[in-house]
């Protein structure tokens, strides 16, 4: 059951450079560089089982990279040279050679329109246009950016008037001004989708001598391109309280299953407790010397009262080890009355000598004698044995051993002669006769004589 939920939202926001934000609505161009923004979410649930309390924190956090960029489209126009004509409005020449003034002597456009119309683009006093429309839908302009233009126009007679349309109108020279040879160059920013990019270049021929002459048209769209990248990174940790329901009997267990256990978990999430094997000590008999001559470099002054304590310690451990071999022996009928017999003739002591008996079997004081090196590194290393490991089968074995080292028998672990068992088979096989078998056999004859007598009064 879920106790509690905390959500925190954090926002974080930064960028490592700017850029501007370009949207749908905007014109022009954008300045291109990258911008990166981060937002952090946490998240935080607390869960209670009865047995534990598990805290889960979840952080995710959205990294959104923004890239923008200007890209150019090149010369959209089909025929940018007029070495053809596009095709348009009211009457026009394609000149060459000097008939193109400072233009040069390729082909060039010559309005020659006088009319004062409305043009397709909806422009006033026109009298020629020349209009091409370019599909760029293929650039898959929507971010909006900016057309810029280039056109050489001549114009020789200052009462004409040329203007050049793209997306919007701008007037290249106007009539009553004396203009020339003149190099122009202009644009128009737009906002949004850009699919199409539509080009009229009209005027009037007003006093019908030379009219309004261009060559080298060009036309660039300059667009933005913008590109998101988000990226999510999740981490959730997780928090675990165990409750304190559990005694310490359960948690011994529980260090003990781990401790001589090696557990896995597999795949599926199935747990295999495999028993860890302990090494097995070996025990010999030199192995047990070189422990005690490794405790006699290494050995401290003890109580002289410690080989009493061991003598008792090892009769204590190799207790067991007698009570398995010994065979309890009970005394023989025979046995039994001759030690009552010998109990009963014992000598009497009379009363005057009693005083002489008990000095004679007043105890003399023993002296004590000190422990050897040998004998107090041997305590020191059946002490160390552990009293729940002290009946195993190696610490038994190795009490045997310290005993038999101190008694200096250690031809007691030698190998022993194998008694080989006699052929039981032929003797078996043989019969056993019987001294006494034709004796009874007579006796038997005899008596059943005697049986038979006695029925008829035969004596």
């Amino acid at each position: 059951m879920v106790l509690k939920i905390l959500v925190l939202w954090l926002l974080l926001c930064f960028s490592y450079s700017k850029a501007d934000t370009c949207l749908p609505d905007v014109e022009g161009l954008c300045t291109p560089g990258i911008t990166i923004e981060e937002e952090v979410t946490i998240e935080k649930t607390e869960e209670d089982k009865g047995t534990e309390i598990i805290f889960t924190t979840t952080t995710t956090k959205t990294t959104t990279t923004t890239t923008v960029t200007n890209e150019d489209s090149g010369n959209v126009l089909n025929l940018p040279d007029m070495a053809q004509d596009w095709g348009g409005e009211g009457p026009a020449s394609m000149p060459s050679g000097t008939s193109c003034g400072q233009l040069g002597t390729d082909t060039c456009a010559e309005i020659t329109g006088s009319g004062n119309n409305k043009s397709r683009m909806l422009v006033d006093g026109m009298g020629t246009t020349f209009y091409q429309e370019v599909d760029i839908s293929d650039l898959q302009i929507d971010n909006g950016g900016q057309v810029t233009y280039s056109i050489e126009v001549d114009k020789q007679d200052a009462q004409d008037r040329i203007y050049m349309h793209v997306t919007g109108t701008d007037i290249l020279s106007e009539s009553g001004i004396t203009s020339g040879y003149q190099s122009y160059n202009g644009s128009f920013d737009f906002s949004g989708v850009l699919s199409k990019v539509t080009i009229e270049i009209g005027g009037r021929d007003i006093n019908l001598a030379i009219g309004p002459l261009f060559d080298d048209v060009s036309v660039n769209v300059f667009y933005n391109v913008i590109s998101t990248i988000i990226e999510q990174q999740i981490t959730t940790v997780e928090e675990i309280v165990y409750l304190n329901i559990v005694d310490s009997t359960q948690i011994d267990l529980i260090e003990e299953i781990i401790e001589y256990n090696d557990i896995k978990v597999d795949d599926a999430g199935k747990i295999e407790f495999t028993p860890i094997e302990q090494p097995q000590q070996e025990i010999s008999y030199e192995t047990v010397e070189s422990e005690i001559d490794f405790k006699i470099d290494n050995i401290q002054p003890e109580p002289e009262m410690e080989m009493a304590s061991l003598e008792a310690e090892m009769e204590e451990s190799i207790e067991v080890m007698e009570v398995e071999e010994t065979v309890d022996e009970q005394p023989t009928k025979e046995e039994a009355t001759e030690t009552n017999t010998e109990e009963m003739e014992e000598p009497v002591v009379a009363d005057n000598d009693s005083s002489e008996q008990e000095e004679m079997e007043e105890p003399k004081e023993k002296s004590v004698k000190e422990p050897s090196a040998k004998e107090k590194a041997a305590t020191k290393l059946v002490k160390e044995i552990d009293d729940e490991a002290r009946y195993d089968e190696t610490n038994q074995l190795k009490t045997l051993i310290v005993m038999q080292i101190l008694g200096d028998t250690k031809s007691f672990f030698d190998t022993q002669t194998i008694i080989q068992d006699k052929n039981v088979d032929e003797y078996l096989s043989k019969s056993i006769q019987d001294p006494y078998a034709k004796d009874y056999s007579l006796a038997q004859d005899y008596i059943m004589e005697q049986i038979i007598n006695s029925q008829y009064g035969r004596n």
